[in-house]
This record gives C-alpha cells, structure tokens and sequence, in this order.
C-alpha cells in the first residue's frame, strides 16, 4: 500500500484552516500536517479545550482528511536561540507574541511552554508525531572566524540538552514523539552534528528526525545517505526539492539574494524541478519500512502555489513505489 501524502500546512497559514483543508482536498491529498501558528492550530486551546479539538477533527473529517503530524517549527527555534541571551536575535519577535517583542527571557518562557503545550495538543488530537526545530546559540559561530572554540561548541550541546530533556519528558508523559528537521540554523544541521545530538541526548528515544532531503542536498549531503545511516531515528519525511544553480558568479552562500532569484547559487523547488534524487529516497524508505506519511513542503518563488500544491500532490503519487514481495530471480530458478 502506498504511503499517505500530506501537505504541510506552515506556508499557507495566511489561509483560514477550512479553507485550506477545502484545497487541500482539491489537490488529491490525504491529508495535512498542522503548523501551529495562523489559524491553523491554537496549542493553547489544544491542550486543554476538548471542543477545540472536536472542532478541528470535524474539519478534517468534513474535508475526508487526515492527520499523522503537527509541527512546532517556530517556538521550537525560539528555545535554542534565546538560550544566549546576550546575543539576541530580533528576528525572533517574528515567531512569538508581539507582547514579548524585545524581551528574550519571556520568549524563552513563552517557547518552552508552548513546546510542552504542542506535545499534549498532538495527543488530545492523536496524533503521534510533532516536528519542528531547536534552534542554536551558536548558528553565527558556524564560520569559525573569529575562530569558534572547541569549549563554546561543547557548551552549546549542553545548554540545548539542558533546554530540551525537561520539553522532552512532556513528550514522553503524552506519548509523542519529537521529530527535529535537520536544517541550517540549527544545531543539527547537516550529518555530522545530527549524529552529535542525538549522541549528546544519549540516545533518548524521545528524538527523532523529520527528514528533510533540501536542506542536506545544497550542503552537499547526500539525502539518501543519511536515511540509509539514521534509519532508526526517521519519525517524519517532508518531500521537498531544492536546485543548485551555480554559475561562476552565485555562492553556495546565497549571496544575501532572497529566495526565488534566479541569480543565487540555489533555491527551493517545487517537487520535480530539482535535483533531489527521490528515487534513491523511496528505495531508502522502503528498506526500512517507514510507514509514515510523505509529507509536501511546498516552497517555490518562482511558481503559482496552488499550481505547483496539486502538481506536487502528484509527483509524490508517482514517485512513491512500493517495495517487491519477491526476489526477481526466483521465477528462474528449476524446481
């Protein structure tokens, strides 16, 4: 049986959710996996308004939908950033209440708990997984110029498992699991500092990967690769296509370009307009028998979103093979 394919609901919270899960629908989807932030999922009244859930299950439902995941993507970066105080990030008044703007210990606050927050909401709703970030107090240290210590690296590993174990044990009381997306600006952001973290948290269960193949292909990751070696940790898959376009002038780097030029060194892409080898990734899944949903981030500047939301809809369809039940060869072999 093929997987189930979602769409990840996080770049279209400008949308009300009945209206989103309406063309969700429309594109061919099975279902979404809920940003909690917009209209779309209230962690607060999730957690503890059992009618709110009702609500939102009768969304679902009304629309012949499902969901297998719910993302904690923007309070979640704010636990990490914020632990270093000294250096606070403005950015960040972006992700959390405006009445919290300028003040990183009541953003820090207001994360952590929103975190803990998104962990029962997933349970009240029944769901298993909950993806989303971690942030890191050392991002800007990642060019090691002035020269990044070895002691600020070790101390950022502790202050991030300092910050997350209490999250965590919330996740283990409901059951849930924390699927981080492996992605630059945060502390796991490509394979060597994922395999790091999950080191440096002693391998508790609790954490997991939303595996993300865009964000490793333009560092030069291969994507297939690091399913192959973290097989056992996979809680989630975005399906999600990058390009890399370098032409002599563009930089790896970006180039301080926004996303969409046509002059940086890459971009995201809708699905099948990269260079993302998806079947090597479906032959990974399949290897180790992910069950989970395939889950649409739709990012692409240069594309009409609902065109490129329904076109992605079906590549996943295409792409996504089931595994053989029997060996080739056996149908040669002489009695």
């Amino acid at each position: 049986m093929s997987r189930k394919v979602t769409l990840f609901t996080g770049q279209w919270a400008d949308l009300p959710f009945e209206t989103l899960c309406a063309k969700v629908k429309s594109f061919g989807y099975d279902g979404v996996e809920i940003a909690c932030w917009g209209d779309h999922m209230d962690p607060a009244k999730g957690a503890e308004d059992s009618k709110y859930i009702e609500n939102r299950k009768a969304i679902l439902a009304k629309n012949g939908l499902g969901c297998w995941a719910i993302s904690g993507h923007l309070p979640g970066q704010c636990v990490g950033d914020t632990s270093n105080l000294s250096s606070y990030d403005p950015r960040l008044d972006g992700f959390a209440p405006a009445k919290f703007s300028g003040q990183p210990e009541k953003i820090r606050e207001w994360a952590i708990n929103e975190m803990k927050l998104i962990a029962r909401t997933a349970k009240n709703l029944g769901v298993k997984v909950v993806t989303g970030f971690i942030g890191s107090p050392i991002w800007r240290f990642w060019y090691s110029f002035p020269q990044t210590t070895e002691k600020m690296i070790d101390d950022a590993y502790k202050e991030i498992v300092r910050l997350w174990n209490p999250i965590f044990d919330e996740y283990d009381k409901c059951g849930v699991k924390f699927a981080l997306e492996v992605h630059p600006t945060e502390l796991a952001f490509d394979y060597y500092t994922a395999e790091r973290l999950l080191k440096e948290f002693n391998y508790r269960s609790t954490l997991g990967f939303n595996f993300d193949p865009s964000h490793l292909l333009w560092q030069g990751v291969s994507p297939h690769l690091f399913l192959r070696d973290f097989r056992d940790r996979i809680y989630h898959v975005h399906m999600k296509d990058a390009a890399v376009t370098l032409d002599g002038k563009a930089g790896i780097l970006g180039s301080h370009l926004t996303f969409g030029d046509t002059r940086r060194g890459w971009n995201f892409r809708s699905l099948g307009h990269g260079n993302v080898d998806f079947e090597n990734i479906i032959r990974e899944l399949n290897a180790m028998n992910y069950q989970g949903p395939l889950s649409v981030e739709w990012e692409d500047s240069g594309m009409e979103r609902d065109f490129g939301a329904k076109e992605a809809c079906e590549f996943v369809r295409k792409v996504d093979f089931a595994p053989s039940d029997v060996a080739f060869d056996d149908a040669i072999k002489r009695e």
